[in-house]
């Protein structure tokens, strides 16, 4: 006989786990079926740290949910009794008309948010760690800074087994089916049924939502720590996250937790990865190059370098856009996919957002910008 659950989360990553913890906070009995480990390394929630920020330049939309997902972020670290937050503050570099800069400035004007704007030299002489040339500008948002990726999942995971609910890890699933009201769940371990579905599988949502319909590519990313030459990189003296576009693309980066390398990435970019299990976890030339171009460009005293790294994925839609909805073969599946590389700060507000679509069947978050409505699929 098959287990029965209220509701059933597949992938406990960094938008499952908030899920399960927000169903469980609601008094449902719930299942989450992990195919790894607890904050594993395999997907898409890893590699220490996270940015968070409000002025959000991919769209103005976001600011709402973000600033949603401070507040339950508050709630879990408090929960927890673990630090999951650091405000650092950002500063972010490029031309007035480039992508991030226009669209931190749109947001930050119609939100209200506190955002300095400084011009170059001004922008040297605030952050000497850093180059910023006569043709950018420089924003600074004091309300942003770092999450810790890995705690913030398990903190949610724990938050939600000490709720009632039920985790198994090392547990793949084989296929789901819905009948009537019926969700039905197999794995490689077992069968499982529940009267509600929240998928959330990450690098893997094209196959566990292959009947949906959704355009989802999967791009290899690599994080890269190199080492700092100055201890005004430190998170412990003040130092920002950051976030430059220029000629070379876009990157971003952390200050350092150790004071002894700094945490680099390029947000740009990404080669095609077919299989998640496979995906290339090596350092190649082709990683490096364009890293140490930025470095090169825009940091006075990180080395060219690193000294580590680790290999991640960007589940990407085909807009950019978070894909947040109910799933077309019946209301009693939710999703959220298509992450596209800037989704981890809004875990808790994405779970709790999931657990009132498949329990209540709408939400009082702003998020209809997000459904699948602009993708054309509909019911089935």
């Amino acid at each position: 006989m098959a287990e029965v659950f209220d509701c059933i989360v597949v992938g406990v990553g960094g938008i499952g786990s908030a899920a399960f913890w927000r169903l469980a906070e609601r008094g449902r009995k719930i299942l989450g079926l992990e195919q790894f480990g607890v904050a594993h390394n395999r997907g898409s929630s890893h590699g220490e740290t996270r940015i968070i920020r409000r002025a959000y330049f991919e769209h103005p939309d976001y600011v709402p949910l973000v600033n949603r997902s401070f507040e339950l972020w508050a709630d879990l670290e408090q929960r927890s009794g673990k630090q999951l937050y650091r405000e650092t503050g950002l500063v972010l570099g490029g031309r007035a008309e480039c992508e991030a800069v226009a669209g931190t400035q749109a947001a930050a004007e119609r939100h209200g948010l506190s955002l300095d704007v400084l011009s170059p030299d001004d922008a040297n002489d605030r952050f000497p760690g850093f180059r910023f040339y006569p043709e950018e500008i420089a924003l600074f948002e004091p309300k942003a800074g770092v999450l810790a990726v890995e705690k913030c999942v398990a903190a949610a995971i724990d938050a939600g087994r000490q709720l009632g609910g039920e985790l198994h890890t090392d547990e793949a699933v084989i296929d789901w089916t819905v009948t009537n009201d019926v969700v039905r769940v197999e794995t490689n371990r077992g069968k499982y049924e529940a009267a509600r579905l929240i998928l959330t599988a990450g690098p893997w949502a094209g196959d566990v939502l292959r009947r949906a319909g959704f355009t989802l590519n999967v791009v290899r990313k690599v994080l890269q720590w190199h080492p700092v030459l100055s201890s005004g990189y430190n998170i412990d003296r003040g130092a920002p996250t950051f976030y430059f576009e220029s000629e070379l693309g876009s990157f971003y980066g952390m200050p350092s937790l150790d004071g002894r390398e700094i945490k680099l990435a390029q947000h740009s970019g990404g080669t095609a990865v077919t299989d998640p299990l496979t995906v290339d976890r090596e350092l190649h030339e082709s990683d490096r190059k364009p890293v140490r171009a930025f470095v090169e460009r825009s940091l006075r005293q990180v080395g060219a370098e690193p000294n580590r790294h680790a290999v991640c994925m960007y589940t990407k839609s085909a807009d950019g856009h978070f894909i947040v909805d109910t799933h077309p073969a019946g209301s009693q599946v939710a999703l959220c996919c298509g992450l596209s590389g800037h989704g981890f700060k809004f875990a808790p507000v994405l779970g709790e957002i999931l657990a009132d679509l498949v329990l209540d069947g709408t939400t009082n978050q702003p998020a209809a910008f997000l459904g699948r409505q602009r993708t054309g699929l509909q019911s089935g």
